[in-house]
């Protein structure tokens, strides 16, 4: 349930990168699809893949070839799908509606922005400028601090490059482990529920806010940065 009003307003907002910035769903169906066609077998229909997407090989490999971390064949076909994906990041992944909007909403209210994410630098580096998210104020993968979330310390580390106390942060994310990680962090936390949100109903989730769209949550933080302190 949402927190009521009036809430300080946060000097800085941490973003997950894949389903909250960036619908980057498709080129990770394509990949994972490929995979399939190379062995004879049919795609596996989009709308069974994008639910998975924020889960990266776990949620996509089990998805289109029910395995988990654990099976026989899962960490073959993980390292292929990475190798795979690598070629082609970039071809219909874009960002949300609204996202451009936001993240210029936020520069203008003078607050810092920056993304976490579980993607491995070797993706998220040179995935950032193609999605037109390189003037991030920080970058932190996946393989950045030797953990990935729920651990709050991706998120910690985030806070830190942006020179925020964490307490003074939110975190955006469309998972119920960016949740999770946030409130590890003692951050403020916000459930997108445009993004892939897996099988959990974010509802669910013990987020502070969630919210509907990326202009939702710019309103948001307009109408507490208008408020008095």
């Amino acid at each position: 349930m949402n927190r009521p009003l009036p809430m300080a307003a946060p000097r800085a907002i941490l973003f997950d990168l894949d389903g909250t910035l960036a619908d980057t769903a498709p080129d990770l169906a394509a990949a994972v699809n490929f995979l399939r066609t190379e062995r004879g077998l049919a795609p596996t229909p989009y709308a069974v893949l994008r639910p998975t997407a924020s889960a990266g090989a776990r949620g996509m490999i089990g998805a289109a070839f029910g395995l988990q971390p654990a099976d026989d064949g899962f960490e073959e076909l993980r390292v292929q799908w990475f190798e795979r994906y690598q070629t082609a990041m970039a071809v219909e992944s874009t960002l949300f509606d609204g996202v451009v909007e936001l993240l210029d909403g936020i520069h203008a209210a003078g607050m810092a922005w920056g993304v976490v994410t579980n993607k491995p630098s070797r993706f998220t580096d040179p995935l950032m400028p193609q999605i037109g998210l390189a003037h991030a104020g920080c970058i932190v993968s996946g393989d950045t601090t030797g953990f990935a979330k729920p651990h709050p310390a991706p998120l910690l580390e985030g806070a830190r490059r942006l020179d925020v106390a964490p307490e003074h942060c939110w975190y955006v994310g469309d998972d119920v482990r960016d949740i999770e990680a946030g409130r590890a962090a003692g951050m403020v936390t916000v459930a997108c529920a445009w993004g892939y949100c897996g099988e959990l109903d974010p509802v669910h989730w013990g987020a502070d806010f969630l919210l509907e769209s990326p202009l939702k949550l710019l309103s948001t933080l307009q109408e507490l940065t208008a408020s008095p302190a």
